[in-house]
């Protein structure tokens, strides 16, 4: 990791906190131009804050539930007063882009230590190695998903199913929710999405990793090709650099691992053995955590088998869960 890459992250990490602080402070303002009262049990509320702390220093207990009970009477008070006035409670507390961090970057673990905010890793992830791979979340997710670009057309002799495409592509997205909403636990199994070039496995996969990094996961998104040469160079330390660790190390323990174009590197038995390592090491869990993996390719469960060692045949075999694409190209039909 770059450590001039963190410090600009951590600089715009305190200009959005201070600006989410300001822009709250002027929020502030304007509701108690119009709500005095409010600002009122504010004060109270933070001088009976500070009288708290010194009689807990005297230890005088009896003032401390007169105190106590005083500022649960103001909290009540205030509560009400905005009810009446229809204001939310969030308005009047700063809006972080992140909850868990509050726009610093660091969350407090155990025994008051402080480490990296799930949204700080992610930005790194990003910059250093997602780059171009994860830069269309914005426009490729389940609130952009279309369905009705897939055939209705039940085509059973030209691709060996008795469903549509349309059909199929519905059910995908289900199971991809279905993953989603279970991905901590450890008996859920990864995803291969195996078809043609064209049917919407890559969508599908940063679908996925859009709600996941909503919900504070780590992804990091290569294309096979990139991942095994990377790993192998960084192993090698070709570029000489003191974090040649970095990027195995992420491969390895990042909360999902997304490998497209698995099947367009061209092979050796270094990246073969390298292949494995990391596929088995992320089955295995282990780094103490639930680690998942999805993996896109045009290759099909048997093409895999003949292609790669029995070994990693294998693992994807009992230990993913495969769904066929199948249609036309959707580049060529968006084209029309």
């Amino acid at each position: 990791m770059s450590s001039e890459i963190l410090s600009t992250l951590l600089l715009e990490y305190d200009q959005k906190k201070r600006r989410a602080e300001l822009e709250l402070e002027t929020r502030k303002q304007e509701l108690y131009a119009k709500f005095p009262r409010l600002q009122e049990i504010e004060n109270e509320l933070n001088n009976f804050a500070i009288n708290t702390a010194k009689n807990i220093l005297k230890g005088t207990s009896s003032s401390l539930d007169d105190l106590n009970a005083k500022v649960v009477e103001l909290k009540a008070e205030k509560e009400k007063l905005l009810k009446e006035n229809k204001i939310d409670s969030n308005f009047l507390e700063p809006s972080y882009e992140c909850n868990l961090c509050n726009d610093t970057g660091y969350i407090q673990v155990e025994n008051s230590a402080s480490s990296l905010c799930s949204c700080l890793k992610q930005k790194l992830l990003d910059i250093s190695y997602n780059k171009s791979n994860i830069s269309n979340l914005g426009k490729e997710n389940f609130e952009t998903f279309n369905p009705n670009i897939f055939s209705d057309k039940v085509e059973s002799e030209k691709y060996k199913l008795n469903v549509s495409p349309r059909q199929n592509i519905i059910t995908i997205k289900s199971k991809c929710f279905e993953f989603i909403e279970n991905f901590d636990n450890p008996e859920t199994h990864n995803l291969l999405f195996t078809g043609n070039t064209g049917l919407g496995k890559t969508f599908m996969s940063n679908c996925i990793a859009n709600e996941l990094i909503k919900k504070g996961k780590n992804v990091l998104y290569q294309t096979a090709p990139v991942l095994l040469e990377t790993v192998i160079d960084n192993k090698m330390n070709k570029y000489k650099t003191s974090s040649q660790d970095d990027f195995y190390k992420n491969v390895l323990e990042c909360d999902l691992l997304i490998i497209d174009d698995l099947g367009t590197e061209c092979l050796n038995s270094m990246k073969l053995s390298e292949l494995f390592t990391i596929l088995n090491t992320r089955l295995l869990n282990l780094n103490n955590k639930v680690t998942k993996t999805i993996i896109s390719t045009n290759l099909n469960i048997n093409n895999i088998f003949k292609n790669y060692e029995e070994r990693i045949g294998s693992r994807i075999a009992g230990f993913y869960d495969i769904y066929y694409f199948f249609g036309d190209d959707l580049r060529f039909k968006n084209k029309k």
